[in-house]
């Protein structure tokens, strides 16, 4: 410990600490700008780059970058001085002279860390004029816009991607008034090995990366009379939307939600817990198969897409591990295309079919050319749960002020297992209770795996079952995927089964979620909605699921059939670094 004076008030603090950790622990706002400590990700971006943080150090010549300045015994120390005040002022004015004036058309409008700081030091002008950095936008991939116009060379971005993702797809480029942060060789974000997690968009305090805005492609499929919409909302959006409308993480929203759908103009709105419920009918024959054969082990799930077009790109000699399950909204395209149209004899081409997600990624992977059927695409447009946000923004819905409304069926009808899909470690434990039952042969004592719970990146459990043990293990975050993935390829792993999750967190700390804003605590309490209404449910377990039993009866036959097979699962490619 060592003792300083911040604002003449004396403390102790740790010698590790920086000025700006320090003056948190005095309740003292010193405003950041390129800063974010996640340290339960692992993330630290210290490059001082804005020096929108600057403060007064007593025996210093120049002013300090609170961010990155280590305090020391005897250290004064002044963040309010008006030298300190017209500094942090002078970096904004600068960064704004530099920066695109579009404010009111950015996707980042009123989201933007950029445009807040400059509202809370008063910049009401912009006194520096003149040349200004500009570069070709990036429009080519279907999950992020990249305006590299408005990157303020924070490099939250890169230290995302590089450190926490381990993906290497962003680094800092040229150098001077050229100098941009984007893919190496000013190459396009869709000729890398981007994965499309979002969590670069996550992080960056401009619209300099940003979702691709789907809403517009709603808006006209919702104006074509002659086509049937349909609506599926992922697990994770409903203890999440409602953040966009002032109430606190975590709180559950569904009625709400599937209210606003319905007079968003929808003609079915219909829940992903349906084909979470059917994905893990599929993953668990599947784990039970090659787990009693002893083949392919350890069987990884697929339900995030940014993390197989990671191990596509990276780990590409293990192809044949994961399971061959599609997501489960691209499993509810199919069925709904295939199944809900011929059942209210609604031809296929004339059905739309949109899914809300808490993910980047999925606008990707819907465009996958293998993800379809018979020449009809499983989904055809992605939104995320802030665009659904805009939206019902946009058609002046009082969110707060609608009444609960239930999913129409059959396609809306889940069970407590589908519901955790959304956080880390979920869709491992909604298998285990299906595969439970099954190697059992009845029933089971406990539904609660409680072991495989948590928010650490990377966890291992060991589950017994009958006379069978199971060695499990979870990760949420690529770089702790790089990890497990490593092992296995080294022949270190003794794992069953593991479930990865690209984003921190899992589903609930999405890159299409509300921004949390380095706020980790918000991803916990998003968990604990999703876990409520799993305990909360009177079916928690998939193969009960009555819907579920109706469709393999009438459709699909059994699980991992033929007909399953080639609705409900896909294959996998070598791709290039």
């Amino acid at each position: 410990m060592v003792n300083i004076t911040i604002n003449n008030k004396e403390i102790q603090v740790p010698e590790n600490f920086t000025i700006l950790q320090a003056a948190e622990t005095l309740n003292i706002t010193i405003p950041t700008l390129c800063h974010l400590d996640l340290h339960d990700i692992k993330m630290v971006n210290k490059v001082a780059s804005c020096r929108a943080c600057v403060v007064e150090v007593e025996g210093r010549r120049n002013l300090a970058p609170s961010c990155s300045t280590p305090v020391y015994e005897g250290m004064k120390i002044k963040t309010d001085s008006l030298r300190a005040i017209r500094a942090r002022r002078t970096m904004v004015e600068l960064l704004i002279s530099d920066h695109p004036k579009d404010c009111l058309v950015c996707l980042k409008n009123q989201e933007c860390e950029l445009q807040n700081i400059a509202h809370d030091l008063g910049v009401k002008k912009i006194r520096y004029e003149g040349e200004m950095s500009l570069f070709h936008s990036d429009k080519t991939s279907k999950a992020i816009y990249r305006d590299s116009s408005k990157c303020i060379l924070c490099r939250r971005c890169e230290t995302m991607c590089n450190e926490v993702q381990t993906v290497y797809a962003l680094s800092g480029l040229d150098r001077g008034f050229d100098t941009v942060v984007g893919p190496a060789f000013h190459n396009k974000l869709k000729d890398t090995a981007c994965t499309f997690c979002g969590q670069c968009v996550a992080v960056c305090p401009t619209g300099a990366l940003v979702e691709v805005d789907n809403v517009p492609k709603v808006w006209r499929a919702l104006e074509k009379k002659d086509k049937t919409v349909v609506v599926q909302v992922a697990p994770a959006v409903r203890v999440a939307l409602g953040e966009l409308f002032g109430l606190e993480p975590g709180t559950v929203v569904t009625g709400k939600m599937v209210s606003a759908l319905k007079n968003l103009g929808f003609d079915y709105v219909f829940d992903t817990n349906f084909a979470a419920d059917l994905t893990i009918m599929e993953e668990a024959h599947e784990m039970i198969e090659r787990i009693t054969n002893n083949k392919n082990l350890p069987i990884l799930t697929s339900c995030c897409p940014a993390w197989v077009k990671f191990f596509e790109h990276q780990f590409p000699d293990l192809l044949d591990i994961p399971s061959t399950c599609k997501s489960p909204h691209e499993m509810f395209g199919a069925i709904t295309k295939h199944y809900f149209a011929e059942k209210m004899g609604i031809k296929e081409e004339d059905m739309i079919v949109v899914s809300v997600m808490p993910c980047v990624a999925k606008k990707y992977e819907a465009e996958r050319p293998e993800l379809e059927y018979g020449g009809v695409k499983d989904v055809d447009i992605v939104i995320t749960t802030r665009e659904l946000g805009r939206m019902i923004k946009e058609a002046g819905i009082n969110f707060l002020m609608l009444d609960d409304e239930d999913y129409d069926n059959p396609l809306g009808e889940s069970t407590g297992a589908a519901s955790i899909f959304g956080t880390t470690g979920g869709v491992i434990e909604a298998a285990l209770r299906t595969a439970a039952v099954q190697l059992t042969g009845g029933t089971i004592d406990k539904v609660d795996f409680t072991e495989v719970r948590g928010m650490a990146g990377l966890r291992e459990a060991t589950v017994t079952i009958g006379d069978l043990t199971l060695n499990l293990a979870i990760a949420n975050g690529l770089g702790n995927a790089r990890t497990l993935l490593e092992s296995i390829r080294q022949g270190k792993s003794n794992y069953h089964a593991i479930e990865i999750m690209a984003c921190p967190g899992g589903c609930i700390g999405g890159g299409g979620q509300p921004y949390h804003h380095g706020d980790l605590e918000i991803l916990e309490k998003r968990a604990a909605g999703i876990y409520a209404i799993d305990t909360q449910h009177k079916v928690r377990m998939s193969h009960e699921n009555k819907a579920i039993q109706e469709l393999y009866e009438n459709f699909l036959g059994k699980p991992g059939g033929e007909k399953a097979h080639k609705l409900l699962h896909t294959t996998y490619f070598k791709r290039e670094l």
